[in-house]
């Protein structure tokens, strides 16, 4: 089978239509057309269902998209197996939605410029799932928050960042004194499902704090957002800028010594991209934090 037939097919159920697939491709819609009839032939069942300028796959061709993916991924691996000179290939990260504005971006940038053939795919994601995803092998690597417990001997892990819990309110608020603060404003909870959001709970209850929960979120910027209209205070991790643009916000320390949130670089040794993934190492270790 000619894999260009399933490049073709990928093409077509991502875009939706034969007429932007064949732009992507720069060919015309005939040709892609024509190509997904001789994959419907060679596989023996119907792909794709068109309904007017439109093209969505049949449970067949969204199986085989899927997988499809894969395949075109390992054989373009392939290529720098037997290419030492030369980093190419598709490098598959995935990234909390802090370390993907404020962290990324400035990795792939020196990444990019001295390795201009590897492709980046960047998933995000929890930290919790991404990493369950860089385990099983579906991720190459991660920037996530430093599980709590012991990590498994066939994945590695960087620090990259340490971020101490803070507490944020509106500036109009005159309190200073961060536990009063917490207990006599609405409060507006980090999701105790997420790693980080866990450390902001273990704070509390050692504390001995239990302010009045008024939102549960797992967006942190969004967080900020809420307490900039004044409608609670947070105990948060101080993530890595940019923050929302625009926002006026206290952020005061925290009186009592506590665990930070610890930002890192996990990845899978096994991986077939090892080569890739040392590549983006090295940008990532550029930005880590000292110490």
């Amino acid at each position: 089978m000619d894999t260009l037939f399933l490049e073709t097919l990928i093409a077509v159920v991502h875009s939706g239509t034969l007429v932007d697939a064949a732009r992507q491709m720069n060919v015309t819609p005939g040709a892609v057309a024509q190509r997904l009839q001789t994959l419907e032939a060679e596989m023996g069942t119907k792909l794709v269902m068109r309904a007017g300028r439109t093209v969505r796959p049949t449970e067949a061709g969204a199986k085989l998209a899927l997988r499809a993916r894969s395949v075109l991924r390992d054989f373009n691996d392939l290529r720098f197996v037997v290419d030492h000179d030369i980093l190419s290939g598709e490098l598959r990260i995935g990234a909390i939605a802090t370390a993907l504005t404020g962290m990324v971006p400035h990795m792939l940038g020196g990444l990019v410029k001295l390795h201009s053939k590897i492709e980046v795919f960047i998933e995000p994601g929890s930290s919790e799932r991404l990493y369950r995803r860089v385990h099983n092998g579906d991720l190459d690597a991660a920037i996530i928050v430093k599980p709590g417990f012991p990590i498994p001997k066939v994945l590695d892990w960087i620090n990259l960042r340490k971020e101490p819990l803070i507490v944020i309110a509106s500036t109009t608020t005159t309190q200073d004194d961060p536990h009063a603060l917490l207990m006599s404003h609405p409060f507006i909870s980090y999701d105790k499902n997420q790693w980080g959001g866990h450390l902001a709970e273990r704070y509390l209850q050692q504390a001995g704090l239990a302010p009045k929960v008024r939102f549960e979120l797992d967006a942190l910027d969004a967080i900020a957002v809420m307490v900039d209209q004044n409608l609670g205070v947070s105990l948060i991790p101080d993530w890595a800028p940019p923050w929302p643009q625009g926002l006026s916000l206290k952020k005061i320390s925290l009186s009592r010594p506590h665990q930070n949130r610890e930002v890192g670089l996990i990845w899978n040794k096994g991986s077939s991209r090892i080569r890739l993934v040392d590549a983006f190492q090295k940008e990532a270790m550029r930005f880590a934090q000292p110490g």
